[in-house]
């Protein structure tokens, strides 16, 4: 994913709020062999950029006069009530950089288990995100959990995920244990099967 930055010469309260009424957002560069570099963003199409899911989660390419750098999204300020961004904090990185960094989680094959086709289960989520280190070159836009397979009551975790190939959990302490998702019995309990003992 790539964006385009500008050059900010000016910094303090007074010149980021001039900035902000300018349609414009202020945000700063870290990282690397120089020091911070701040910069300033487009507002309407950093709030658009904002709205994805790869904004958040991916390698970005950032194009500052006329030269692209690979920077990650570190923080993101927004304004408590207006849709408003205020500021945004960026990480230089290389493709050797090693990351620790959230990753989304894909629920797929959702409408193929039989927990929820036969047994009328509720598929809860957990977690929707997992913490996973990697070089910045091998780092996924997300990881797909295959839900096609999960039976009633059963629970998939952590160390259960198909991570790609250089890319491994970060579990704090839990031993891959955390759970992710849970098919829920149906209140009641009632399935397809006791309807047709019923019956």
């Amino acid at each position: 994913m790539k964006f385009v930055a500008f050059e900010r010469k000016l910094q303090g309260t007074g010149a980021s709020r001039r900035l902000r009424n300018s349609g414009r957002t202020p945000a700063i560069v870290y990282g690397g062999d120089v020091e911070p570099t701040p910069i300033e963003l487009d507002h309407n199409a950093l709030w658009h950029a904002a709205q994805k899911e790869a904004f958040h989660a991916s390698v970005l390419d950032m194009e500052l006069a006329g030269k692209t750098e690979q920077v990650m999204l570190r923080a993101i300020q927004y304004h408590p009530f207006k849709q408003l961004v205020l500021h945004v904090d960026f990480q230089r990185v290389s493709n050797n950089t090693v990351l620790h960094k959230k990753v989304p989680l894909h629920f797929i094959n959702e409408d193929q288990s039989e927990a929820v086709k036969t047994d009328k289960c509720l598929i809860n989520h957990v977690m929707t995100e997992i913490d996973v280190q990697c070089v910045a070159s091998k780092l996924p836009t997300h990881i797909e959990v295959d839900l096609a397979n999960i039976a009633k009551g059963q629970s998939i975790h952590a160390h259960e995920l198909v991570l790609p190939e250089g890319v491994s959990l970060v579990d704090h302490g839990h031993g891959g244990e955390q759970t992710v998702v849970t098919a829920v019995p149906p209140k009641g309990g009632s399935t397809s099967d006791d309807e047709a003992a019923a019956s």
